[in-house]
């Protein structure tokens, strides 16, 4: 069983995920990145749940119950903000509409954001991100994974992809379909010729 802790530091690494995955949702009109937000704040909420009912069995004495108390009030506020990011997630997934800024800024900046899942077949299966050279070869970086129920906050080189997989990632509008095809095993890292990839990038 997760301690108090564990469930705070989660909660914590949820919670700024979710705001950075919401405001991407609207910067890049992405209903994936907004569909993530409302998955993670569904989770969020569990959490919460949980540091509440493992707070009352822990409290032995009113000392106790005073200290697990700010710990509830971090907890209550970590879900405050996962709740706040849900609400800009689902403008994105209702279809609003931006701001004339908010085109103005989409069109000055290349970058952008998928989810991405990664098929049996794919050249990405059981490579450490080390391995793959993701942002060289593709203009993309991976900023989490979701496996199962589980999630991957801030990959580094040594964190492996598996199958079913399903990969965050931010970069280039190019590099996002060639990440696509990768991850569905339509294209290879060998089908990658580096210089048309690097001119394409540029």
């Amino acid at each position: 069983m997760a301690t108090i802790k564990d469930i705070l530091i989660e909660m914590k690494d949820m919670s700024e995920l979710m705001v950075d995955l919401s405001y991407s949702a609207i910067l890049f009109n992405s209903k994936d990145a907004a569909e993530e937000v409302i998955t993670l704040e569904n989770k969020i909420n569990r959490l919460n749940y949980e540091i509440k009912k493992q707070s009352m069995l822990a409290a032995r004495s009113v000392e106790d119950a005073e200290k697990l108390t700010v710990l509830l009030e971090i907890a209550e506020a970590a879900e405050s903000i996962a709740n706040s990011a849900k609400d800009i997630a689902d403008l994105a997934i209702k279809g609003f509409k931006p701001h004339p800024v908010f085109k103005m800024v989409m069109e000055e900046s290349e970058e952008t954001m998928v989810r991405v899942t990664v098929h049996e077949n794919s050249d990405l299966d059981s490579k450490t991100l080390g391995d793959l050279f993701l942002a060289t070869r593709t203009g993309m970086r991976v900023i989490s994974i979701r496996r199962d129920e589980s999630w991957i906050y801030g990959p580094d080189k040594n964190t492996i992809i598996l199958k079913g997989d399903n990969l965050i990632a931010k970069g280039t509008v190019s590099g996002s379909s060639i990440l696509k095809d990768l991850a569905h095993g339509e294209i290879t890292l060998d089908d990658l010729n580096e210089d048309e990839l690097y001119e394409d990038l540029d």
